[in-house]
């Protein structure tokens, strides 16, 4: 049996991990690369195989850097099954055409701009192809048994992070592979907590934030600070917010500190289409949440959606204070962009980063202090505050991973450090052989290893 790493190896992007049998080849995720240039030309190079001889697809959950290949594997000959929760497939079915709209969006605008080095631009996929891709989706409630072939079977366990996503656990072959994917928190305020997994002979884990410690203390009293210092400078609040789950759990705060009377009454727009029917997924699946069904209605109900192009200019046109919630969390495509154009220059706004931001991105150029930031082929001024709210991460800090990993009742043979930048995947690595001892690497992009 081989594993071979082809994503979110020493980056956060584009999880992929082939696993492989004499008759066999399964791909756990299939996440596009996002970020620096370099990681982005990853997307638009073969793999190594050719799509037509994957047999399947496991999905751990499904925000893009974990699904948003799938629309290109389709189109380049993949016709197997895609194995994922039913809140996952909901998610992908938003996420995923969303996609590929944005992506011809953008090579459309860059068309007309003339700001490409290519001629014509061309979208990675359409949203045609994410369509069809969808057709390949088959779901599995957690902790059901399915089978993969070639005496493989798989099983999906909640990881928290967002809706459906999940921790896989592969058996057969007298061995068991455990793919954390994204790992959640385990007092998350509208999660329940990852499930304990037992025992893994290779182990990969993620180790996004695996060298920092996430703030213990209460969010709410620095993101109300925030919003009541612009409010006093008569300023807007812009906040670049993942659709899935981020998105959610700011609203949730918002309404919090307006029950506590924490900040002033104002208006709060989310806009992105895409968000607000991430935020109808919470209302179908109460079962994979905290919320009740009135709560849900008592939180997301009173917040403004932008359904239309018009709603969205009209934010922009509306020089009262306010708050903005748009896709995407990290700046690099969406309606966040036509906001941050229009609200960046002026120093009575604030910019406010809830996530983590990888590198090469818009919102870590910002995080960095960057005076211009470019996009739509234009170098945009940045006069506005920029802000960063910890304890909003929808991503365990190293020291529940640890906790997490704590659960298995014997060391795996190999445990493998994926899902981090450099440093963070590094120090996860010395934090894991302090504490338990055990056998680490950090894999290369496109290493292959043999599962003994």
């Amino acid at each position: 049996m081989k594993l071979t790493f082809l994503g979110a190896t020493k980056t956060v992007t584009g999880s992929k991990y082939l696993l492989e049998t004499a008759s066999r080849q399964i791909l756990v995720d299939c996440g596009l690369f996002q970020g620096l240039k370099e990681l982005r030309l990853r997307n638009w190079a073969p793999l190594p195989m050719p799509p037509a001889d994957i047999d399947a697809v496991v999905l751990t959950h499904a925000h893009l850097d974990h699904s948003g290949y799938l629309p290109l594997l389709v189109r380049n000959g993949f016709r197997g099954p895609v194995f994922c929760t039913p809140a996952t497939a909901d998610l992908c079915a938003i996420l995923l055409p969303d996609s590929g709209h944005l992506q011809e969006e953008e090579a459309e605008r860059a068309n007309r701009k003339g700001y490409s080095k290519h001629k014509p631009a061309l979208p990675l996929y359409t949203r045609e192809d994410a369509v069809a891709a969808l057709d390949r989706l088959r779901t599995v409630p957690y902790e059901n048994a399915f089978d993969l072939g070639d005496g493989l079977q798989a099983r999906f366990d909640n990881a928290s992070h967002i809706l459906g996503a999940s921790v896989i656990t592969v058996t057969g072959k007298g061995r068991t592979i455990v793919f954390s994917g994204d790992l959640g928190r385990p007092h998350d305020l509208m999660l329940y907590p990852p499930a304990r997994i037992r025992h893994a002979d290779y182990l990969l884990v993620e180790s996004t934030y695996g060298d920092r410690d996430h703030l213990d203390a209460d969010p709410i009293d620095a993101f109300s600070a925030i919003v009541r210092r612009t409010a006093a400078r008569g300023g807007t609040v812009v906040i670049p917010a993942n659709a899935v789950g981020r998105a959610q759990l700011v609203m949730f705060h918002i309404h919090r500190m307006k029950q506590a009377a924490m900040i002033p009454d104002l208006p709060v727009w989310l806009d992105s289409p895409m968000s607000a029917d991430v935020t109808d997924l919470f209302r179908r699946h109460v079962e994979l949440h905290k919320l009740s069904a009135a709560q849900c209605a008592e939180v997301f109900g009173r917040v403004r959606v932008a359904n239309s192009v018009e709603q969205s200019k009209s934010i922009d046109a509306d020089v009262a204070p306010k708050i903005v919630i748009s896709a995407s969390g990290m700046a690099t495509g969406g309606r966040i962009l036509h906001h941050i154009r229009r609200f960046a220059p002026d120093h009575r706004n604030t910019l406010l980063f809830v996530g983590f931001q990888a590198a090469g991105t818009r919102g870590a150029k910002l995080q960095q202090g960057a005076e211009t930031v470019r996009m739509f082929g234009t170098d945009i001024e940045v006069h506005a505050e920029i802000a960063t709210l910890d304890g909003l991460s929808a991503h365990a800090d190293y020291g529940e991973i640890l906790d997490w990993l704590d659960g298995f009742e014997a060391p795996p043979r190999r445990t493998f450090i994926v899902h981090g930048e450099p440093d963070a995947a590094a120090a996860m690595q010395q934090r894991i052989r302090q504490r338990f001892h055990w056998t680490t690497e950090v894999p290369d992009y496109r290493e292959t290893v043999r599962l003994d």
